[in-house]
């Protein structure tokens, strides 16, 4: 009997899922650490401000979820051209968090802040922390402001197949990179680390290059 008729046909068919896991988690990993050290050297010589060490926590948060979403697309998606957008943003934000871990570990300052998610925006033309009447915003309601999926919608994206799917990927992560894109405009306006405004400023023109592929495929797909 061969070693793959001994293995039951549930074991078989969970292999490919297990190799998709090992290689894409390998991926960010390696791109991750690729970020995590392109770092030394390259942070610039003014001390940080509020604003650069909040933008390099929340980011990082953000693309967090960037990446889980394109995994799953480029794992169930059959359409190449989303494919590759999932895997370079994979691959890119991986790269980027792990700089920005990097920041903070340069700057000897926690990873993590008690302050509220986008605190550091204060001030900006870009400030969603508080709303009109002064009350502070929930977490969940922080999240949103910054165009990151609910829960829910993580769970509807996971158990879409086909076109639903791909539609699905295409509007949260337009919504995810729109929230980026003003992150990065109030850094830019508040920050006082050029290095942290130089990457910033890489990020926004890669997600609007992206936004616009991915505004491309939905059209094409004739997404509602």
């Amino acid at each position: 009997m061969s070693q793959d008729a001994a293995v039951p046909a549930e074991g078989r068919a969970r292999r490919p899922w297990a190799v998709f896991v090992v290689a894409t988690l390998l991926i960010a990993g390696a791109a991750f650490a690729a970020g995590r050290f392109s770092m030394f050297g390259a942070v610039g010589p003014g001390a940080p401000n509020a604003a650069d060490m909040g933008f390099a926590r929340d980011m990082q948060l953000h693309h967090a979820q960037a990446v889980e979403m394109a995994m799953i697309e480029y794992r169930d998606t059959d359409d190449d051209e989303l494919r590759a957008i999932a895997y370079d943003i994979a691959t890119a934000q991986s790269a980027q968090a792990g700089e920005m871990y990097g920041w903070l570990v340069h700057w000897g300052v926690p990873q993590a802040s008690d302050q509220p998610l986008m605190a550091w925006m204060s001030g900006s033309d870009h400030d969603h922390g508080a709303p009109a009447d002064g009350e502070q915003l929930t977490d969940e309601e922080l999240r949103e402001a910054m165009g990151m999926a609910s829960p829910a919608e993580l769970t509807a994206l996971r158990e879409a197949t086909g076109t639903e799917q791909d539609c699905l990927f295409t509007e949260l992560m337009i919504r995810h990179h729109t929230g980026a894109i003003e992150m990065v405009r109030a850094v830019q306006e508040l920050g006082s680390d050029p290095r942290v405004t130089q990457v910033a400023s890489g990020m926004a023109e890669a997600q609007q290059r992206e936004i616009e592929g991915l505004q491309a495929v939905h059209d094409r797909l004739a997404c509602g």
